[in-house]
């Protein structure tokens, strides 16, 4: 059976959830704009600044027969797994902690076997009509801990693509940390991949695996 959180997901990163994916704020007043925030820049991450080493390759996500059938299939870094959310099965409570903006959470894919703490988490959405930037900006814009934003313009794979660097500041750790997030536009709808993490250390350690989807997603 498909669960929306499970278990074993460590008790920082619940609290991660609870703080950072609320969307009961009102909008930012710029949602547009290239770069959102100000304050706490210096644990910011450009989206262009990934310099680690490429991941080794894993499995592939996306198609039917895997863990998680999504509009857009990719590779998956080495060791990690993945888990299908269904937020229709789960209780009203988690049900909203998996809805952001315009999509909701579709699949976790866990980066614990690997070494890291920390997951790539893909949202969806039937959402038709919207390009890669909005649905990123209104994605953003629905976190009330999200700030100093930093947007672009790419290519995931083939597929025109939006992407996000950002920081999320938790009020009840007092603490910052760097988010990351894609997303493309298919005749299926709406895919958007974003990558947190336990810290900004561990966020770094991950990037790797979410340049490694970024460059091998394709439209399923």
């Amino acid at each position: 059976m498909r669960k929306l959180i499970r278990r074993s997901v460590p008790a920082a990163l619940l609290v991660a959830l609870l703080t950072g994916c609320s969307s009961d704020s009102g909008p930012d007043p710029d949602p547009g704009s290239d770069r959102k925030g100000g304050e706490g820049a210096d644990a910011a991450a450009s989206p262009a600044e990934d310099t680690s080493k490429p991941a080794e390759k894993g499995g592939t996500i996306g198609a039917a027969g895997s863990p998680c059938v999504l509009p857009v299939t990719f590779t998956l870094a080495a060791k990690w797994t993945a888990e299908a959310v269904d937020i229709h099965a789960a209780d009203a409570a988690l049900a909203e902690l998996a809805r952001q903006g315009p999509v909701e959470m579709a699949c976790e894919i866990d980066a614990k076997p690997a070494g890291s703490i920390g997951y790539l988490r893909v949202w969806t959405a039937d959402t038709g009509g919207s390009t890669p930037r909005e649905v990123l900006e209104a994605f953003v814009t629905a976190d009330r801990t999200a700030g100093d934003a930093e947007y672009q313009d790419t290519k995931a794979g083939s597929l025109p693509a939006a992407e996000v660097g950002y920081v999320t500041t938790s009020e009840l750790l007092d603490e910052s940390k760097k988010e990351r997030a894609l997303a493309v536009t298919t005749p299926k709808g709406v895919a958007l991949i974003h990558l947190g993490g336990l810290d900004s250390g561990e966020h770094d350690a991950m990037l790797p695996a979410f340049e490694l989807a970024k460059k091998t997603l394709r439209a399923n």
